[in-house]
């Protein structure tokens, strides 16, 4: 569905509703002028009309529609289209949730299509119409607003990220006995669908810091490359996230064959204590009437006491060898 269309002119927003059909045409009346669009999840039959008001390419019109794309940046003739995936971070669930956030950039139109919950076009179309400045520049100031809030709240959201990652690294060298295996596969996997949401964005932030892609002036293709510096930061983060998480389960698989060896230590240390009195009374309870100790008066009394003092010993031994 269509969630807004204006009309901006020298940064400033034109009063009144604007249909769909008259979009394009309200924005050539200034050359200072450019139409914004922005679509939330929508169908084949919402999209047409503004495939066709705008002459979209057939394959990014299918791709904005059908979502579930990775990030990327491809020129239809004159018409630049973006995928980002925009993030936010769960923390009850341990979770990354991602959403997918396309980008029309035509002559004087920008086109804008969300999928998911993510509230980053709507926050930038708000923070921008405050500040007509940065409107002025037009659909290349917008799609660099966009770029910058979704790379900013890819910090944010490792930032959160980084808390748990810590919390479960020390639970697994804490002296606990739990074993943390399942978080942490769960953040490890966490890690690997936002690196694919993050990585694949680099190149195309680094063409349009290069000035190859747009007609923005100089100043603009500074903010450009401030936002590639930006995501090449979150990135190489990833990686390190990434890799302590891979030790952090690997020290936790190993704790756990650690403290399991030391219950078959303890096991087979009670096992032997067991044992010994176990042989003894088995001998002592063979009933043969040729056993020299059966009509001694002090036999019970020694059987017992060798028991205890078997039992004894060996419990002292172990115990010495930290086995029990």
């Amino acid at each position: 569905m269509i969630v807004d269309c204006a009309v901006y002119e020298s940064g400033v927003r034109m009063q009144g509703e604007l249909q769909l059909e008259n979009a394009l045409e309200a924005s050539r009346t200034n050359p200072d002028s450019f139409v914004w669009v922005g679509l939330a999840e929508p169908d084949a039959a919402e999209f047409d009309s503004v495939a066709a008001e705008f002459d979209l390419h057939p394959l990014a019109v299918e791709d904005a529609i059908h979502a579930h794309q990775r990030p990327k940046l491809e020129m239809y003739g004159r018409t630049m289209f973006v995928v980002l995936k925009a993030a936010a971070y769960v923390g009850h669930e341990d979770a990354i949730e991602l959403s997918e956030v396309m980008l029309f950039l035509g002559d004087r139109f920008l086109v804008s299509v969300r999928h998911g919950p993510s509230s980053v076009l709507s926050d930038v179309r708000s923070r921008l119409e405050s500040d007509p400045e940065r409107l002025k520049a037009g659909g290349v100031g917008v799609l660099h607003a966009v770029l910058d809030q979704v790379v900013d709240n890819y910090a944010m959201v490792l930032s959160r990220f980084d808390e748990d990652v810590d919390e479960v690294e020390r639970a697994v060298f804490s002296t606990g006995r739990d074993n943390h295996a399942e978080r942490l596969y769960k953040l490890k996997r966490e890690v690997l669908e936002f690196r694919q949401a993050v990585i694949p964005l680099i190149d195309p932030l680094e063409d349009l810091a290069s000035g190859q892609l747009t007609t923005a002036d100089m100043s603009l293709l500074e903010y450009f490359r401030d936002v590639h510096d930006h995501v090449q930061r979150v990135a190489d983060r990833i990686e390190a996230v990434d890799n302590l998480l891979a030790s952090a389960l690997n020290a936790n698989l190993a704790q756990v064959g650690v403290r399991q060896n030391e219950d078959m230590r303890k096991i087979s240390a009670w096992v032997a204590i067991i044992a010994l009195p176990t042989m003894i009374a088995g001998i002592y309870g063979m009933n043969f009437d040729h056993m020299p100790e059966l009509g001694w008066s002090l036999g019970y009394p020694f059987a017992v006491s060798l028991m205890v003092l078997t039992s004894a010993s060996l419990f002292v031994m172990f115990r010495r060898r930290d086995w029990l």
